[in-house]
This record gives structure tokens, C-alpha cells and sequence, in this order.
């Protein structure tokens, strides 16, 4: 059981702690007693500021212990420690939640995870077919195929022969049906390719605003396949911002197809100003009705 007072001897045994901590780090590196902590019987742990510039915070622990009976303290194990405000490194993060968009280069490897939610299988089926089946290895005509087969046997060691899927198995009809890929994009690895694909290449983006016209009716613009073509293509024009990348059909840039023969939109006729007529001009105001009006002509003044 971890005794609460620091016995009395391993207590005072702060120049043993401190020589301890000075050969380990150097003399200019231990700073003051803080103080000392009971780490069980007999066991002291004796703390001291560390003066090293580049461990700001941290201390040195020195514990020191003595056996029962016994008058001699010993050194136990001296470490540096860091305190609450101690200058820490950032939490490790592991390499797949460091890795981004560019960091791959040539010869790197990047290993997909079995549960990616970005991939599901490619078609799901038991590895080997029922007994009964057409494809099944121990019917009988593929039995006897495979005697026949059997006959004629390389000699090529069996590490350098192509590696295919086993005879009736279920990856050698998905191989004969095209479905040779064991996982395909998920719903989620999709919406996440599209998510991407639209923020860097879609309609809200400045080169997009200022198009004449969206990616939809150019020429340079290549179809897809697959459910994502109804919204994206590729675009083709080497001018192009743009080009050999996945862009929103809602894209847009000046290297469109038909720029330079697009109906410009129409542009009113200047005002008309005539300047050779005099246009008269009332001197008085409107006056009410029921008014006199004065005697003589009514002045007007004319102007251009």
C-alpha cells in the first residue's frame, strides 16, 4: 500500500537526488527543489526545475529508495517529466489521418483498409459454389476437363506460373463476367468523389461565374460512364484550366467551344438628342383656377 508520508531518510536525500540529476543532464540544466512526493515505503521521488530552454515546463525526477531496516539510500532511476504547462509535441496522429490529396509519389505504396467505407464488395457470393451447381469443381465434366488438363503439366516452377482464380470457383465466373474487381466505389466513396470534384470544378467557382457558357454545351466536354455522368465529364481542351480533370457539367471557362460564336446579347440604341428645336418654357407657374389672369401675352422663353 503507497504510504502518504515520504520517508524520513529518503527525504532528505535531496544531494543524492540532485548529483543524480546533474550527471544525467549537466549542472546548468537542474534548477530548484520543488519538493518531494512518496511514491510508496521507502520510496521518494525528489523533483527539481529544469533549466534547459528547449523543455520549458518539464522537471527532473530523481526517486530515490532504501531497503527495510536499512540507513543507506540508494538511486532508484532519474527521468525528465513534463508538468501542466509543460511544452508538449502534438498528439501522434497515425499516417492514414495524415496523408493528403499530393503527398504520394513515384514507388509509394498506399494500402487501402479492409473496412474502407469508400469500397464495398464487387459482388457478394459464397467463395466456393454449391455441390450442385453447373459450376461446381467436383461436377463431373469439370472433373474429367480437369484430368484432361492435368495431363499436360510444366514444368515451370509453381511461384512464376500467373496466378488465376480456382476452376467453378466464384471469382472465376465473376472474372469471365467482367466482375473480376473483388470491391467497387460505395454510395459513400461516390458522394465523396463528387463532393470533391464539384468544389474545385463546379459553378461556384470564380472561373465559373465569368464562363460565357457551362461545360454542358461544349464540344471539348467527354462523357462519362457510370451514375456520375449526369453531372460531371472530362474536360478536353488544352487551354483549359481544366483539362484531363473531372469538371461539373455546371462549369464553365472562357475556352469554351462556341465562345467566339455565341449570339452577343442585344445592346440598346443610344439616346436620340435634338439639339435644332426650341422646346417653350412657362415662366410662371400652373396658376389655380378661378385666378385673373393678367392682360397681354403670356411670355415665354425659349431654349435649345
Amino acid at each position: 500500500m503507497r504510504s502518504r508520508t515520504p520517508d524520513r531518510l529518503c527525504a532528505e536525500a535531496v544531494d543524492l537526488a540532485r548529483v543524480a540529476a546533474e550527471e544525467l543532464a549537466g549542472a546548468e540544466a537542474v534548477g530548484e527543489h520543488l519538493g518531494a512526493v512518496a511514491e510508496g515505503d521507502r520510496v521518494v521521488t525528489h523533483s527539481f526545475a529544469c533549466q534547459d530552454p528547449a523543455y520549458r515546463g518539464w522537471r527532473w525526477a530523481v526517486t530515490v529508495t532504501r531497503a527495510s531496516r536499512a540507513k543507506a539510500v540508494t538511486l532508484d532511476e532519474t527521468v525528465l517529466l513534463p508538468d501542466a504547462d509543460a511544452l508538449l509535441a502534438p498528439e501522434w496522429v497515425p499516417w492514414s489521418e495524415r496523408l493528403r490529396p499530393g503527398d504520394m509519389g513515384p514507388g509509394d505504396l498506399l494500402p487501402t483498409e479492409a473496412d474502407d467505407p469508400r469500397l464495398e464488395p464487387g459482388w457478394l457470393a459464397d467463395e466456393e459454389a454449391p455441390v450442385d451447381s453447373a459450376v461446381s469443381p467436383v461436377a463431373e465434366d469439370l472433373a474429367e476437363l480437369a484430368e484432361a488438363e492435368d495431363a499436360d503439366v510444366t514444368a515451370t516452377a509453381p511461384a512464376a506460373l500467373p496466378t488465376a482464380p480456382a476452376r467453378g470457383s466464384i471469382s472465376a465466373v465473376a472474372e469471365e463476367l467482367g466482375l473480376r474487381r473483388a470491391r467497387v466505389l460505395s454510395r459513400y466513396g461516390l458522394e465523396a468523389a463528387a463532393a470533391r470534384w464539384y468544389e474545385k470544378f463546379g459553378p461556384n467557382t470564380p472561373m465559373a461565374q465569368a464562363a460565357p457558357a457551362p461545360c454542358v454545351s461544349c464540344g471539348f466536354l467527354l462523357p462519362i460512364a457510370g451514375s456520375l455522368r449526369q453531372a460531371f465529364g472530362i474536360c478536353a481542351n488544352e487551354f483549359s484550366p481544366a483539362d484531363g480533370h473531372v469538371v461539373s457539367l455546371a462549369y464553365g471557362c472562357g475556352g469554351h467551344s462556341e465562345a467566339a460564336v455565341m449570339p452577343r446579347p442585344p445592346r440598346p440604341a443610344p439616346p436620340v438628342l435634338d439639339e435644332m428645336n426650341a422646346e417653350p418654357l412657362p415662366l410662371h407657374p400652373a396658376r389655380p383656377s378661378g385666378s385673373v389672369e393678367p392682360e397681354g401675352p403670356t411670355e415665354e422663353l425659349g431654349h435649345s
